[in-house]
């Protein structure tokens, strides 16, 4: 059921004869194949469960590719030392494509369609297999999130998949899902968007003496936006739990992900936090990807529920 392809790259799952009900009548897909683009974050327990289809980092003229090959570390350090602010590139439609061919169903999660063009390459090759006839069905969701929101909508999907829903009823519970979920986090480091110009060097100065953390939300639209501005860690770790209990509901039948950039002690206090205030049904711990990584700069969190 769970495998590598033959190259160690990346990650693919099938489960071959599932049924479902659709319209009161049963149907045979012969195969689900789900698949996220590297935005999302993971840990070692979904390791196989799906396959991830790398975007690109660029850091000065070296370039990294977001897979499970990725140096995490390195990445970091050739971020720190670079002049130049790191770039991002979206996987092609044909890195798309090629994962759809022969499939019979085929879900896929990408990172929102705001921070990246990912979403518009995986429907363009959407367009392309059915055109070809290259596989039956297949749905692209807009995660409208990035990082540990979109993995949680990935993992919504597989939860369905494994329930034996119909291909109708996965698509309209998880995007009904994506319209309901928050996520937060905060910037330990804001190097990286001073380095691309977004915020000024003077700024930086003052946010430095002054202990100042970023701590930002996802729009419903999808893009990522600026809630507040508080002084030091704790009171950021403070913040995203008081966000919590400000946004969130229904929480016994939820699962809280945590993101950490390199800072796992910072996120298991986050993690004791939140199971000592609230009754989730699960708390989830997952490792930074790369873009994640890119974009949130060493120690970073990032909660989604």
């Amino acid at each position: 059921m769970f495998g590598h392809n033959e190259d160690g790259t990346v990650f693919s799952w099938q489960k071959p004869s599932i049924y479902s009900k659709q319209k009161g009548r049963r149907i045979r897909l012969k195969h689900v194949k789900l698949i996220t683009d590297s935005a999302g974050d993971i840990n070692k327990d979904l390791c196989g469960k799906f396959t991830r289809v790398p975007l690109a980092i660029r850091v000065g003229d070296r370039e990294f590719v977001d897979d499970e090959e990725l140096d995490l570390k390195e990445l970091l350090r050739a971020m720190k030392e670079s002049t130049e602010a790191p770039k991002t590139a979206s996987p092609s439609p044909w890195d798309f494509l090629r994962e759809y061919t022969g499939e019979d169903c085929v879900f896929v999660v990408t990172i929102s369609s705001q921070l990246s063009g990912s979403y518009a390459n995986a429907v363009l090759a959407a367009e392309m297999a059915r055109k070809k006839k290259l596989t039956r069905f297949v749905h692209v969701f807009d995660s409208k999130n990035a990082t540990v929101g979109q993995t949680l909508v990935t993992l919504k999907v597989l939860e369905l998949i494994e329930e034996k829903r119909a291909e109708t009823e996965i698509v309209e519970e998880v995007n009904d899902y994506i319209e309901n979920l928050n996520t937060y986090g905060f910037l330990e480091s804001i190097d990286n968007l001073v380095k691309s110009g977004r915020v000024s060097k003077m700024m930086a100065r003052l946010g430095s003496a002054l202990n100042i953390r970023l701590v930002f939300g996802r729009s419903p639209e999808g893009t990522i936006d600026l809630v507040e501005k508080v002084r030091g860690t704790k009171r950021a770790m403070q913040k995203l739990v008081d966000l919590i209990a400000e946004t969130g509901s229904n929480l016994e039948k939820k699962i809280c992900g945590i993101a950490h950039i390199n800072c796992f002690e910072k996120a298991q206090q986050l993690y004791d936090k939140i199971r000592e205030r609230f009754n989730f049904k699960d708390v989830i711990i997952f490792d930074g990807s790369g873009i994640t990584t890119v974009y949130g700069n060493e120690g970073g969190l990032v909660i989604a529920f």
